[in-house]
């Protein structure tokens, strides 16, 4: 069927409109990191003054992934039904309130129902933007336009743990809280303006093709689901215990550490980007898009399993290069994984996919944080849980390589014709 000029001018601007939205989605992203990560930023004043004990804040850290997690599958399912751009945003307004009235908590219970709350809210953020995406781009944009939305996740700690902190010195705690549910609402104002512009995506038409049944029956979903576990996994183990292991095994000073972590993420944020420009260069040079985005998955997997000579690097310099280099490969993984979920999902059934992806890839997250804490209390070192962690980074590739096909994506294509 051949476009004509009046669907190609509309086309047109239903792309200029998305990239628009594409800038507010990267800015929603940071905002969502900033968000999740602010408690662990106000534990060291905010545990005292409430009388929190060490158990009692391990479980309102857990208290957002047991929700994100599970709702994550009602996400996929939402963004996929109804028009996502809206569903979207009532998912900001939920985590921005969230944020905003946990500042006027004055007890554990309190700050708990928030947290679950706030894990509610986030949840709807990776499904609608994979829907939007696969949507509104072709396959050989897509790797640097989740790269980029990536690099808001990797950009969200550092500059969270940098302000947050400062914050926190100079007017308290419960500042935090409010000043940032405050300012996160404003970001609603321009998307507002942008869903209203945006004319409603249409509802799925094939249920029964497309339903969770039917993802969960391919083997390139269960694919997908191993390795995002693995690399949750890994990820949290990072984001959770980094700082720790530099400050205890490294010997690094807390500035020196904030340094040093804060570098980490900006290299993860710039390596997706790299990496995913190249994927896309490579795909519209006529490379295949699922064979080139596995490679750069399954070498990104590879390659962070210098995690293990990290540990075990004899000095300081050789460790933080090695840490460098792991996170470069973080980067290469990130920046084609959702990528490839959307063109094995096609936009039919990109949230729902990517809702189930990111619930299993959570409970890794959700995984990692306790059992390094275990392990490093019961054995005073880092070196068993980077070891664990290698072993979780093979066996995300192993699951990569050779579950993940291209049958599924074929399938879909046969059934629905113009789709991707």
């Amino acid at each position: 069927m051949t476009n004509t000029p009046a669907s190609a001018c509309a086309s047109s601007k239903v792309a200029a409109r998305a990239r628009w939205g594409i800038a507010l989605l990267v800015l929603s992203v940071c905002i969502n990191y900033i968000d999740r990560g602010n408690l662990s930023v106000a534990a060291p004043v905010l545990a005292p003054e409430l009388s929190l004990n060490a158990s009692k804040l391990g479980l309102l850290f857990s208290a957002f992934f047991a929700t994100y997690s599970v709702f994550q599958i009602v996400s996929g399912w939402l963004v996929d039904r109804y028009n996502v751009n809206w569903v979207y945003a009532a998912g900001f307004l939920v985590w921005s309130l969230a944020t905003l009235l946990t500042g006027f908590c004055s007890a554990f219970a309190m700050l708990l129902l928030f947290r679950f709350i706030l894990g509610v809210g986030e949840s709807v953020a990776y499904p609608a933007i994979s829907k939007i995406i696969a949507t509104n781009f072709a396959e050989r944009q897509r790797g640097l336009l989740n790269a980029l939305v990536d690099a808001g996740a990797k950009a969200g700690p550092a500059i969270g743990t940098l302000v947050g902190g400062l914050l926190i010195v100079r007017y308290g705690w419960r500042v935090l809280f409010i000043g940032l549910g405050a300012g996160s609402l404003l970001w609603l104002i321009p998307w507002v303006i942008y869903a209203r512009e945006t004319p409603a995506m249409a509802k799925s038409t094939l249920p029964s093709v497309l339903g969770f049944r039917d993802i969960l029956r391919r083997r390139a979903a269960w694919g997908t689901l191993l390795g995002m576990f693995c690399y949750g996994y890994v990820w949290y183990f990072v984001l959770s215990w980094l700082p720790s292991y530099l400050v205890t095994e490294r010997h690094f000073s807390l500035s020196g550490m904030a340094w040093i972590a804060s570098l980490s993420y900006w290299v993860m944020a710039l390596s997706a980007i790299s990496f995913g420009w190249i994927s896309d260069r490579l795909i519209r040079s006529g490379a295949d898009a699922i064979t080139t985005r596995k490679r750069f998955i399954i070498a990104g997997l590879l390659g962070c399993i210098v995690l293990l000579p990290v540990a075990l690097a004899p000095n300081v310099r050789t460790a933080v290069l090695l840490l460098l280099f792991a996170c470069a490969a973080i980067g290469l993984f990130t920046s084609n994984c959702w990528a490839l979920t959307q063109t094995l999902a096609g936009p039919e059934a990109s949230g729902r996919w990517t809702g189930i992806q990111n619930a299993v890839g959570n409970l890794g997250g959700v995984l990692s944080p306790f059992v390094t804490g275990f392990l490093v209390n019961r054995n005073g070192s880092f070196l068993l849980p980077f070891a664990i962690a290698s072993l979780m980074l093979l066996l995300g590739a192993a699951s990569y390589f050779f579950l993940v096909r291209d049958e599924a994506h074929r399938q879909l294509n046969a059934l629905t014709p113009g789709i991707c």
